[in-house]
């Protein structure tokens, strides 16, 4: 089956809504407006059920199907869409280009809200399918697990969900495309920051002093080690240091530099051992070099696990939208993603919808591609079709 009939006619309504989405880009839970845009659209299009505030700005709509439900099928599945923004000054000159200082949909969020908008439109349309459809609009996504706000406030069991699914855009992907893959699809991301105190002091009398940029470029070092010396070469694991502040003056020995960086794994026992490896090095430098390090490595989201089933069941829908050589198997990514924190409490799956060649995510250029809203809105109904048969 092509895209969606139906979808096609009102995708016009799709864009602009994406659009009037991208003008106005709200960070974290902050999602006042574009939380508000979407409860009114979900009442416009009949949903029956529209609920707001779930997780501080989440919305949930419920859309029940008029088909009767059969014994033992499943009832009741979940469609995750985020709408939240990020602190980029967008560099598009679109006409539609954010009109927040500072602030812009640089990872397609504004795409991904009004394609799950668009599937909600046509669902309460013709309600095509037996049992619940819950559309979810989630807030603080990028750094801010808006996933576990909504969870810790019921989302999974008020509305009953069984099957949980969610959809990212993909640059690089050709547009009409597909990429997903069961297991671990995106990472697990954890932060570190790290506090050295030595003895500072002049630039002339290193020996008089604790150099702590010295001591943390040995740390960065030896950090970089437990990825090639500790990390089972056919496992996967980043550790990236990006921020190293030491020192304003020339001729001074700082007496304090700060590190910061982040973790990056696709296991959990991988997970563990790296974490436990990057405080036996903080440790062991600390103590040859005699300075005070002071770590803080702080769990983010969990690693993306797609589940084998809800995989199949997703790889069936793309198929019938794109045709089975346009739905690939990707390897996973280094990225994080906090729709991990729905697949922990429900089977379910990630699916990749391709943008075509646009700037990559989280670029100031970065813009999501209007061509893809119709191959996206449409897998989300086909989903629904098709678990939900009767």
């Amino acid at each position: 089956m092509p895209i969606v009939n139906r979808v096609a006619e009102f995708q016009p309504d799709i864009q602009a809504w994406r659009r009037d989405i991208h003008e106005h880009p709200e960070l974290l839970y902050d999602v006042h407006r574009t939380a508000a845009l979407v409860a009114d659209r979900l009442r416009e299009f009949g949903c029956d059920e529209v609920i707001t505030g779930l997780g501080r700005t989440g919305v949930v709509g419920v859309i029940k199907g008029n088909r009767p439900v059969g014994k033992g099928d499943v009832k009741v599945i979940g469609l995750r869409a985020d709408m939240d923004a990020l602190p980029i000054e967008e560099a598009t000159n679109l006409p539609y280009a954010s009109k927040t200082k500072g602030l812009m949909h640089a990872c397609g969020h504004d795409g991904h809200t009004a394609m799950l908008l668009g599937a909600a439109r046509y669902l309460a349309e013709t309600r095509n399918f037996a049992g619940d459809a819950v559309v979810i609009f989630q807030p603080a996504e990028e750094g801010g697990a808006g996933a576990a706000a909504m969870i810790k406030d019921g989302l999974m069991d008020r509305f009953g969900i069984e099957q949980v699914y969610g959809m990212h855009n993909g640059p690089g992907i050709p547009v009409g495309s597909f990429a997903l893959r069961p297991g671990p699809i995106m990472a697990g991301g954890d932060a570190v920051a790290i506090k050295i105190e030595g003895r500072g002091g002049h630039a002339a009398q290193p020996h008089r002093c604790i150099d702590s940029v010295l001591v943390g470029a040995q740390l960065i070092t030896a950090l970089q080690s437990i990825v090639s010396r500790s990390v089972d070469p056919l496992e996967s694991a980043v550790i990236s240091i990006c921020e190293f502040h030491a020192g304003n003056a020339r001729n001074v020995i700082p007496h304090t530099a700060e590190l910061q960086g982040t973790v990056r794994t696709l296991n959990g026992e991988v997970r563990k051992m790296v974490e436990r490896r990057v405080r036996e090095v903080v440790a062991g430098v600390a103590q040859v070099t005699g300075a005070t390090i002071d770590l803080t490595y702080d769990r983010g989201y969990p690693v993306t696990v797609n589940h084998a089933m809800e995989t199949v069941v997703a790889t069936r829908a793309a198929s019938e939208i794109a045709g089975d050589a346009n739905v690939h198997v990707m390897p996973p990514l280094m990225a994080g993603e906090d729709f991990a924190f729905m697949l922990e409490q429900r089977p379910g799956a990630l699916i990749f919808c391709g943008n075509g060649d646009s700037a990559g995510l989280h670029h100031p250029a970065y813009n999501f591609n209007d061509e893809a809203i119709v191959f996206g809105t449409s897998y989300w109904i086909k989903l629904v079709e098709n678990t939900l048969a009767a």
